[in-house]
């Protein structure tokens, strides 16, 4: 049985993550506040930490239209919620990163004329979901719930449903889950997650996205409309830390620094004392921005160091260098941030030597925090659209570096089945990916290591798993912290 006249949409669970319940996906909640504000009954089922969410998908009675997200990881997930959906004649709509970047990498598959890697990935979402949006889904929803069309494109910078103002449009619908489920402070305080800005102009060749027009593209909301949301969460949610999850805080350093003006002012008048977390370039970051993050309430910043060798920076086009990286972590320190390092091993050209520079750096900055990853393949980065098939064996994909020379070799992967490749729970890692020099196997070894002896000279604690719930069901109504409807349903 299925409900008519409204849509239900749906958080896949993230088994792959040591705890799925840190902070909320807010890329739907976008979605779910614009369809509440013209008028459109809507549901969200937030899945996030249930390990038998097929069974409560199969109990819950959705709108007959319904909306699923999902990053590259949760993938398999949304395939299993739509293929139950479909048997029951719902329509299925699939939105998020993974369907814009395979959309990317298959377009340019199409471009090229061959049948590539970013073609194998397409078929795997167009062979199971009836709608699929590419790019922003606030304003494509609508055209996805009426339209006919497969494909949806809003990934486009000319197309109709790409959002050229990101002010014109309301705060995330945080009222349709429940927020009480999620957990983490930032030096003491509750915190929410927060979204200034969409895009990242840089070429990094292992990002997703980098071969995605929209995710390219630097679109910023006004300070007034940041403030509203933030104001808007300390009020009605009674949060007063925030994640800021752009993809590089200071791209614009006026910007930047604006922000900041408006942060201080804030708590100013309203007599508050926030804390904020969130993420840097370090070419860009500057002591005056440092110091002023600090006033505002910022207490830790990451950034994608990714690795301490310069012939490994160079290759995957990061754009900074060990030294760079180094004055980053002493201006973070000057200003009494602290700052975390997120490392990545298996770029092109990966070995023992240049992991074992990397691990050096580590102990001699000293950064607060470092997380230790391998590197996956995603679609729309160009580690992926440009690998070639290996003439020996035609299931490697091969990446060759037009800076070094040096080559990335990938597994194909079957995205509606595989999540293994993204981090992994302590214990547990696989890599997908391998180079001239180091196997998956050593790759994973060397990955261990290098976090295990970082922990021990850092004296970090370990990295703790959070099993996931079991819903106890009897053929009722769904708790709250599952599913919530709005006030138009």
């Amino acid at each position: 049985m299925l409900q008519k006249d409204g849509i239900t949409l749906i958080i896949p669970p993230s088994p792959f993550l040591t705890d799925e319940q840190v902070f909320p996906t807010l890329g739907i909640l976008k979605v779910a506040s614009i369809l509440e504000e013209r008028g459109t009954p809507v549901e969200v089922m937030d899945l996030s930490g249930f390990s038998n969410y097929e069974e409560i998908i199969k109990e819950h009675t959705p709108y007959d239209i319904v909306g699923i997200t999902a990053t590259t990881p949760q993938f398999p997930q949304a395939v299993r919620i739509a293929s139950i959906l479909n048997e029951r004649g719902a329509k299925t709509i699939l939105g998020g990163s993974h369907a814009t970047m395979v959309g990317a990498a298959y377009g340019r598959d199409k471009v090229a004329d061959i049948v590539g890697r970013g073609t194998f990935a397409y078929n795997q979402i167009i062979g199971v979901f009836d709608t699929v949006v590419l790019g922003d889904g606030e304003e494509a929803i609508f055209e996805a719930i009426d339209s006919e069309e497969q494909i949806i494109h809003a990934d486009r910078l000319n197309d109709p449903f790409f959002l050229k103002d990101l002010s014109l449009y309301p705060y995330p619908a945080r009222d349709l889950i429940d927020l009480n489920t999620y957990h983490y402070t930032i030096d003491g305080r509750e915190a929410q997650s927060l979204i200034v800005q969409l895009g990242c102009p840089f070429g990094c060749l292992f990002c997703g996205g980098r071969n995605v027009p929209s995710f390219r593209k630097l679109r910023t909301r006004t300070a007034e409309h940041v403030m509203g949301e933030i104001d808007e969460v300390v009020r009605k949610y009674h949060r007063t830390g925030f994640m800021f999850y752009d993809d590089e805080l200071n791209i614009s350093n006026e910007g930047l620094l604006l922000l900041l003006e408006e942060l201080i002012k804030y708590q100013e008048k309203n007599n508050l004392d926030l804390r904020f977390r969130g993420f840097v370039r370090t070419d860009l970051f500057t002591q005056e921005q440092a110091d002023m993050m600090y006033r505002a309430g910022f207490r830790v910043l990451l950034s994608g160091v990714e690795s301490g060798s310069d012939t490994v920076l160079e290759a995957m086009n990061k754009r900074t260098t060990s030294e760079v990286n180094r004055r980053w972590i002493d201006r973070c320190r000057k200003s009494k941030i602290q700052s975390k390092a997120l490392m990545s091993l298996g770029h092109p050209g990966e070995s023992e030597s240049t992991i074992s520079e990397s691990l050096e750096w580590i102990l001699s900055t000293r950064p607060d925090d470092v997380d230790w990853t391998i590197i996956t393949e995603f679609p729309g980065s160009p580690y992926f659209d440009e690998s070639i098939k290996n003439p020996q064996d035609d299931s490697v994909w091969v990446y060759t570096s037009k800076k070094t020379g040096e080559s990335l070799y990938s597994k194909e992967l079957n995205y509606t089945k595989e999540a293994s490749y993204y981090k992994g729970i302590p214990g547990s890692y696989s890599s997908f990916v391998w180079t001239d020099y180091l196997s998956p196997e050593r790759l994973v070894e060397m990955r261990d290591l290098c976090e295990k002896i970082s922990k021990a000279v850092l004296d970090l604690p370990p990295i703790q798993s959070v099993v996931a719930e079991q819903f106890e069901h009897s053929m009722g109504a769904l708790p709250t912290n599952i599913l919530r409807k709005g006030r138009t349903g």
